[in-house]
């Protein structure tokens, strides 16, 4: 085999990450598959997958072209580290993501402070590869590592009071000096209903690209809803808690007549200063229309069925 110097390597002779995704995910299957089949013939027809991780490993809108790793990580929204969307990345290096703990408690029977390596241990992210359409004041085609919300709530097992799940983000001005000024009221805290929290499309996220969480971009777990606007999905977690009614979130604190609780992609409800109805892929010039639901409706627009969503915004 022969083997070059990244120094020798051209741009052209790089493998595309989604074909090395796809030949790695392939050749990972094919050696269980082989291993069942060892184990029992008769038990998988030709072509078939381990159950549900096919499900997990395309999740998401394959004719999307992914948004560059470079761009995913320079241009964020992440207010504890600064205001411009330059500054998390510039300023994140402060982030001490190990050793981190995150407190579950609330309504659910096994409360308990759990360190990031039991999580990841316990939910592994390894072959899920979720590719996700991803909207704040622009939108970017990310693949995230990780895993659904709801296996972490099962894990616990939420009590019958249960209604909505409360998430809080790290406070430490010392590590995020963006906290030392009043932008919001710190430390962050966004919320979901309990149905919103056990969608299958709810994740959450400890890597992207095949690589860990940069700090910047909520390392090292963070939540992932892919049909809201993006400052629902909190970063840098250090609390979830389990809760009866519904909790306070950071922007609806700030702004309550321009940031409601849901945040629901909807480009028939415009924001009080500016029209959603189109929104800007980063890297691209021109705007596109916006998708209800940011193109998830299929899969969530049940959860609020009866219910006015310009009022419930």
């Amino acid at each position: 085999m022969l083997i070059r110097k990244p120094g020798k390597i051209s741009e052209s002779e790089v493998t595309p990450y989604e074909l090395y995704l796809n030949r790695r995910r392939f050749i990972g299957r094919a050696g269980r598959i082989a291993l069942l089949g060892a184990i029992a013939p008769s038990s998988l027809a030709a072509g078939d997958l381990v159950p549900g991780e096919a499900e997990a490993a395309t999740l998401g809108p394959q004719e999307d072209e992914l948004t560059p790793y470079e761009d995913v990580t320079t241009y964020n929204n992440f207010y504890e580290f600064g205001t411009g969307k330059a500054d998390p990345a510039r300023n994140a290096g402060t982030l001490k993501p190990k050793p981190w703990t995150v407190e579950i408690g609330g309504h659910c029977e096994r409360p308990g402070d759990y360190g990031i390596e039991d999580i990841i241990g316990r939910f592994p992210a390894e072959e899920r590869i979720y590719r996700l359409r991803c909207v704040e004041a622009w939108s970017m085609v990310i693949p995230w590592m990780g895993f659904p919300l709801k296996d972490l709530l099962e894990f616990v097992q939420p009590t019958s009071r249960a209604e909505y799940v409360e998430f809080t983000t790290l406070y430490d001005p010392d590590q995020m000096p963006g906290q030392r000024r009043r932008v919001l009221d710190w430390p962050y805290v966004e919320g979901l209903r309990m149905d919103e929290a056990m969608n299958p499309l709810t994740l959450m996220a400890t890597g992207l690209y095949g690589k860990e969480l940069p700090n910047q971009n909520g390392a090292p777990l963070r939540l992932v809803v892919p049909w809201k606007y993006g400052f629902k999905s909190i970063k840098s977690i250090v609390r979830i808690r389990l809760v009866e009614d519904i909790p306070a979130t950071s922007w609806n604190l700030a702004t309550p007549n321009e940031y409601g609780f849901f945040a629901n992609v909807n480009p028939e409800v415009d924001h009080p200063r500016w029209s959603q109805a189109r929104e800007r892929r980063l890297g691209e010039i021109r705007r596109r229309p916006t998708l209800m639901f940011n193109g998830y409706a299929e899969e969530v627009a049940s959860m609020y069925d009866g219910m006015d969503l310009r009022r419930w915004y």
